[in-house]
């Protein structure tokens, strides 16, 4: 079955083919598809307001199925105001470039310390007008990381500039010199593959 990926981010796209291999899908993004793109604001509170806005909005304008999906950034002893959420790219009505992003969040991790960081992910599935799946599940979410003041010595991770500052603590490694496996556990957890399996109606791995 082929499915649309509502991205044009090719690092998260990579991600989401590896983890999903196991499974009877051919997944394709945005830079497959001819024509113009519809701009969508993603203009909701939550990570599932944004990832139904881009399903339903890439859906009507291909005509195929399409999926996407959508994250918020979330620390644990910071104001509600600097609170990223599903405005992870976005400060004060500014769009971030990776650089930008890489900037803010080292200020803020130099300003209240290394920040323990969660992502809350959502997906939207939509088959056509009748067949719409999606969900928030903590499932989908990754585990608790930090986010902190000093950056990888290294170039940024392009589609996942975050990746520079973020360690996991398990290891203590950055992200970035984490195995591929693991830094796609990241973006993409084993809920994503439960969700596409249950809503596809798909057999497990053999």
């Amino acid at each position: 079955m082929k499915l649309l990926y509502g991205t044009g981010n090719t690092a998260k796209l990579g991600a989401m083919q590896r983890w999903l291999a196991g499974l009877d899908l051919e997944i394709v993004g945005l830079n497959a598809m001819s024509g113009n793109l519809p701009q969508v604001m993603e203009t909701g509170n939550t990570p599932l307001d944004n990832a139904r806005q881009k399903a339903l909005a890439y859906h009507d304008a291909f005509g195929l199925p399409v999926f996407s999906c959508d994250s918020g950034l979330y620390f644990e002893g910071v104001p509600e105001d600097v609170q990223p959420g599903v405005h992870v790219r976005t400060v004060n009505g500014k769009y971030l470039t990776d650089n930008e992003m890489l900037l803010y969040y080292s200020n803020l991790a130099k300003k209240y310390g290394p920040l323990k960081a969660r992502y809350q992910n959502a997906i939207c599935l939509v088959l056509d007008a009748e067949h719409i799946f999606e969900s928030m599940d903590n499932s989908l979410g990754g585990e608790p990381f930090l986010i902190t003041a000093v950056p990888h010595s290294r170039v940024l991770h392009e589609g996942f500039p975050l990746d520079s500052l973020s360690i996991d603590l398990k290891t203590g490694k950055y992200f970035y010199d984490l195995e591929e496996r693991f830094r796609d556990e990241v973006a993409v957890g084993d809920g994503f593959v439960e969700f596409f399996r249950s809503a596809l109606c798909l057999p497990a791995e053999k």
